[in-house]
């Protein structure tokens, strides 16, 4: 039997040792999953760092480009930051942070970073069997452009961190990579020869109300109306601001050239809300990112929709949000081999058309073609309607024969199909039916695919006169 002076022993004993301090109580120096190794940060920028520690902490960080030290001090709940200004453009870098414990980041380049974000029609790569993905991925080794893919997360409020890693491009990694994101990334290389870094954060059939913060569409009466007009779905969320809480917020911190998107086929059964939501989305990734980076976007392409106007709407809603500072629009309408497949396969164009655009619009370069022509104004002679555009000062072309995709009006708001011809840089439409014709449309149809183009070769911008 056991004394209870032994016993007494044993408890003594065991109470020291559960008073030892321990490695796992010790709260080390920790950083989000977007700072790390083979990341890329915006060139000559300030940059932040932050991360968590045990309170009061002090944390230092010191950059192999300068060799000079920086240091901050955690607040009481553990959380730290510190901003760095980033030199030209180049690499590889290593990054040090000094805490309780140590960190070293390795392969970090300075250049440009992106977003890439949207729906399908953004997130689709070779694992989905895009033709252009499979043929490219063999190639793909840009030890210049990095991927950091966030994987599909919602949350019900904002985080602080989410998951993903940072990857050196290479054919195993890119054949998984957005495509539109994959093209437009390696076009910037190519043109700017930086490093390019590309965040993937996207999810297939998503509305733009996920990506909106959820008191930017309460505080708007027709825009939470919209919202709740969307329907369930089992393979993607719909309520606002879940994929924005959990696949933006958390990279808010972490400076951006811009983003590009690739979204609207979810949101075409309430186009009459899209532009006001999506210009309130723009403005609120802004704010969160307190810059007013560049945010440019694709028009959803012509698809079989049920109702014959709800994408030449929600097309048009987008015409509209283009007006919106610092932004852009690429139309790809002449991208389609098949308006039953809401998923075109030719990805590469529109990735290049939308750096076309970066490169023009922020980067400064000339000589590019990036804007397609839109409608500026109509004039109404007799019979005939002339319409100028806005883009075409280069002129106009039909491509495969006579112009089609043209409908035209009078008083009784009754359209039919319509003559049009190209005289320089306008486009005069008449109908034999019409005699005193009052609006033009455009392309103003789900499947259309006209074929009136600049000069350049860019589609013309499907439109209307009419409000109707």
């Amino acid at each position: 039997m056991i004394s209870t002076h032994t016993l007494n022993r044993w408890f003594l004993l065991l109470a020291s040792v559960m008073l030892l301090p321990s490695a796992s109580l010790v709260a080390e120096v920790r950083l989000p999953n977007v700072l790390g190794n083979h990341m890329v940060l915006q060139q000559q920028s300030e940059v932040q760092f932050w991360g968590w520690s045990r309170p009061a902490e002090k944390v230092q960080m010191t950059a192999a480009w300068d060799g000079v030290s920086h240091e901050t001090t955690a607040d009481s709940g553990g959380r730290w930051s510190l901003s760095v200004r980033t030199p030209e453009a180049g690499g590889p870098h290593s990054i040090t942070l000094k805490g309780d414990n140590e960190i070293v980041l390795e392969d970090v380049m300075v250049g440009e970073v992106w977003v890439c974000s949207g729906q399908s029609n953004m997130e689709w790569s070779g694992d989905q069997n895009l033709p252009q993905s499979i043929a490219e991925a063999p190639k793909a080794n840009h030890s210049g452009i990095r991927f950091f893919y966030i994987p599909k997360t919602t949350s019900d409020y904002p985080q602080d961190d989410c998951e993903g890693e940072w990857k050196v491009c290479s054919p195993e990694e890119m054949i998984h990579f957005s495509a539109v994101g994959y093209f437009f990334g390696k076009h910037l290389h190519q043109e700017l020869k930086v490093p390019l870094g590309l965040v993937n954060s996207n999810w297939g059939g998503t509305p733009a109300e996920v990506w909106t913060p959820k008191d930017r569409v309460e505080r708007r009466a027709d825009l939470l109306e919209a919202a709740g007009q969307l329907q369930p779905f089992a393979w993607w969320p719909k309520d606002p601001g879940k994929c924005y809480n959990a696949m933006i917020h958390p990279i808010t911190p972490f400076n951006i050239a811009g983003a590009i998107w690739y979204q609207g086929e979810s949101n075409v059964s309430t186009a009459h809300a899209y532009e006001a939501l999506f210009t309130n989305m723009i403005g609120a990734w802004r704010s969160a990112w307190k810059k007013d980076f560049p945010f440019y976007f694709v028009q959803i392409a012509p698809f079989t929709y049920g109702d014959n106007l709800n994408g030449p709407l929600l097309r048009e809603a987008q015409t509209k949000s283009a007006a919106y500072p610092n932004t852009g629009m690429v139309v790809v309408s002449d991208l389609v081999d098949d308006v039953k497949n809401i998923h075109p396969e030719n990805k590469r164009d529109v990735g290049k058309r939308l750096a076309n655009y970066a490169l023009a619009e922020t980067y400064g370069k000339t000589g590019l073609v990036y804007y397609s022509p839109t409608y500026k104004r109509m004039e109404l002679d007799g019979k005939t309607v002339r319409i100028h555009f806005e883009g075409a000062d280069g002129g106009l072309v039909a491509r495969g024969g006579e112009l089609k995709e043209f409908s035209i009006a009078g008083e009784d708001k009754k359209f039919v199909s319509a003559k049009a011809r190209i005289e320089g840089n306008t486009v005069v439409v008449w109908s034999e039916d019409i005699a005193s014709p009052v609006a033009v449309r455009f392309g103003f149809s789900n499947t259309s695919i006209p074929n009136l183009f600049s000069k350049d070769g860019l589609p013309v911008n499907l439109f209307r006169t009419d409000n109707w």
